[in-house]
Parts: structure tokens; sequence; C-alpha cells
């Protein structure tokens, strides 16, 4: 079990999503500022329409992006990031596609993609979080975890999709990240499992403005979450161990059942 904890502030910026400006990107490449470089991002560089069927890293990309889109209801499963358009991914765009006011047929044409594009930041972020937001508060930025600071990042970044479905569908309430990567020092100080997920940038503490824990808990059921802490807390943890399974914990864990 975690402990935690430190208020954050609240967000309520970025309210407006990015444009599709860089939809002329390189094809295919999506360039993400800090993962393992300083460099700039764009937006991704859809280079065809996706469909079931389709395979490759722009499909993991796509899979990354409607993550928080696994499942209509409380659900133990997951968009997997393996690269190929199946039943899972397509039930995920087509939520995504709803959700959004687009026409919900599992097809990722140019409409979709300038969508998907327009909750990404110049900085590799999205739109409604930022990377200083999930640092860790000993001030080791995303260094001294468990894996190296590249891989924490990216890892974060896809953790930050999935806090934007549940945003949005909180009703584009806010979100406040309690805590999100801990330096393993950081996280034996304030008490955390020595195997925290959040040691790995794939665990976020997060408070959702309006919002009791227990909506909270029931919004991140269909979001692909499998790690679930207990909604009696006044923050709601939510982690993706079981897509890690590397890190040592590949079982679900939801604390407080299904609901």
């Amino acid at each position: 079990m975690d402990t935690r904890r430190t208020p954050g502030r609240a967000l309520d910026r970025r309210a407006l999503l990015r444009g599709a400006a860089g939809m002329t990107a390189a094809a295919g490449i999506a360039t993400v500022a800090g993962v393992g470089s300083a460099g700039r991002a764009f937006a991704y560089g859809w280079s065809r329409t996706l469909q079931q069927g389709a395979s490759g890293a722009d499909v993991t990309e796509l899979q990354i992006r409607v993550g928080g889109w696994a499942a209509a209801g409380a659900q133990q499963t997951y968009v997997p990031w393996d690269g190929a358009f199946g039943a899972g991914t397509d039930g995920a765009v087509r939520r995504f596609q709803s959700a959004y006011g687009l026409t919900a047929d599992g097809v990722v044409g140019p409409q979709t993609q300038s969508v998907l594009n327009g909750l990404e930041s110049a900085d590799g972020s999205t739109a409604h979080f930022e990377w200083s937001e999930f640092s860790s508060k000993d001030g080791s930025g995303f260094a001294n975890g468990k894996v190296d600071s590249a891989q924490v990042k990216e890892n974060v970044r896809r953790l930050m999709y999935k806090l934007e479905a549940v945003r949005k569908k909180a009703g584009d309430s806010a979100v406040t990240i309690n805590s999100g990567f801990r330096s393993v020092a950081h996280n034996a100080s304030v008490g955390g499992a020595s195997n925290s997920m959040h040691v790995y940038g794939v665990a976020a503490d997060i408070v959702v403005t309006g919002h009791t824990t227990l909506q909270v808990y029931r919004i991140a059921e269909t979001c692909g979450f499998s790690g679930l802490e207990a909604y009696t807390h006044s923050w709601q943890h939510v982690d993706s161990r079981v897509q890690y399974s590397s890190y040592g914990s590949g079982s679900w864990w939801w604390e407080s059942g299904v609901v």
C-alpha cells in the first residue's frame, strides 16, 4: 500500500486544446521533448488512415493516446501497446471518437488524428498536464528512480494520456496531481512501498475537482488502470502495473474491488 502526501496545486490551465498545427511533422514519428533529448516536439505525423487490421509504430502511438478509453464500464482490461490494431483498440477508438463528437466508426483518419494531436503539447506533454506536475518532489526531476530518467518520462507521458481520459470523463474537470514520479529516496521518505509504481513513473495520486474519491475510482475503472488504491482516501491512486509487468507487479490490484 502506497502512503503519500503532499497536496498539489489545482490545475486549471491549458484550457484550450492545442490545434493540429504539426500535422506536417515527419511522417510516422512522434518526437517527445526530454525523452532522451531536449528538443521541441510537434504534433505526431500520421502518415495514413488507421483501422482494425493495421499494425506498426503509428498504431502503438494511437494505443498510447486512446489508452484511457479501454472500457465502457468497470472492467479489468487495457489497450495494449503492441502496435496491432485489434478489437480492443477499435473499441477504445470508438469511445474516444464519441466523447469528442466525432463519427464513432473506429477509422482513424484526418479528423480523429487532428483531435488526437490537439491533446499533445509542444513539449511532448499533454494539453492539461505538465511535466513539472509529475517530477519528484525532492528536486530529482525524473532521475534516481528504478529506471532511467528517459524511461520515466516516457512512462509519465503514457500516464498523462490516460489522465486526459479521466479528465474528459469527469466533465472536463481539473485534475490535481498530488504525487507523480518519486525518486527512490523521496518514495522512502514518504513511506511508500519499496517497489511502488511511483518510482517508475507509471503512477499518480490524483484529485478531481468537484468529484468524490469514489467517483474518481469508478471513472478510473474504465480507463485501463490496473492499480487502484481504495477510494477511502482524500486522493485516488492510479497506476498501470500490469502493462509494466517487468517492474514486478504484474497482477491486477483494485483495492476496493469492482464498484
